[in-house]
């Protein structure tokens, strides 16, 4: 069964007799230790804050049975890795982006998500986790004010907050042409005349930053942490 919280996309899925269900990732209506294994891909980098990509873990942890395994994927601000360049930054001059498209409702879920309540352990926790991140020499560049940079597609990550740009394939349709829209990201071919442009918000994690957040929590236990296509990734075992 899968859940996401855009309705596009949970639409699509019920058009091909797959179970989905809309919902948020901080807050899943699944009963606690009923599921045998869990993933979560390309989602925990778009939470805003250290406390509600730790909740967002949590939340996951709960769902797994004792012994149920989960594994996680989170966009890497490394993009160059052990002198290899990601599959991303390979594809930089590509005319085609298919693997990025993306259904409309992805890239206009609102931005300004109520903070869920946290106690001040976790708010600790949360706190040591980014000093750990700096200590380890991320090089991303610290936000001067409120305003995020925007990054240009397939290139290095400058900083790890961070809004991406994709732009809403649309324009006058012919008769009896499909009415679905898809985003393309920007800078690619498809997107040069096309508007408008939605940003959406990415934390990118440096390395150990995913895995020091999973072992800050004691009901699980990391059994794999490695490195694939520009993305670090966990492998959880619930206790």
């Amino acid at each position: 069964v899968g859940c996401d919280r855009s309705k596009n996309l949970v639409d699509i899925c019920g058009e091909k007799n797959f179970q989905a269900f809309v919902c948020d990732a901080l807050s899943v209506p699944i009963r606690s230790g009923s599921c045998d294994a869990c993933i979560s891909i390309a989602v925990i980098h778009h939470f805003s804050t250290a406390e509600r990509r730790l909740a967002t873990i949590r939340e996951l942890a709960r769902l797994l049975r004792p012994g149920g395994m989960a594994l996680i994927y989170v966009w890497a601000m490394e993009q160059e890795y052990k002198n290899q360049k990601s599959k991303y930054l390979k594809e930089k001059n590509s005319s085609k982006d298919k693997e990025e498209e993306i259904s409309t409702g992805m890239a206009q879920a609102p931005l300004s998500d109520q903070m869920p309540d946290s106690n001040s352990q976790d708010s600790a926790r949360s706190s040591q986790l980014l000093s750990d991140s700096k200590d380890k020499g991320c090089d991303a560049e610290p936000v001067a004010d409120s305003r995020l940079p925007v990054h240009t597609n397939r290139t290095s990550f400058h900083s790890q907050d961070l809004l991406v740009p994709w732009h809403l394939k649309g324009g006058p349709k012919k008769k009896g042409e499909s009415a679905d829209t898809v985003l393309f990201p920007a800078g690619s071919k498809e997107s040069q005349e096309l508007s408008p442009v939605f940003h959406r918000y990415y934390h990118v994690f440096c390395e150990g930053e995913l895995e020091a957040a999973c072992r800050s929590l004691d009901c699980v236990k990391v059994q794999k942490s490695y490195y694939d296509q520009g993305n670090w990734c966990v492998v959880l075992e619930k206790l």
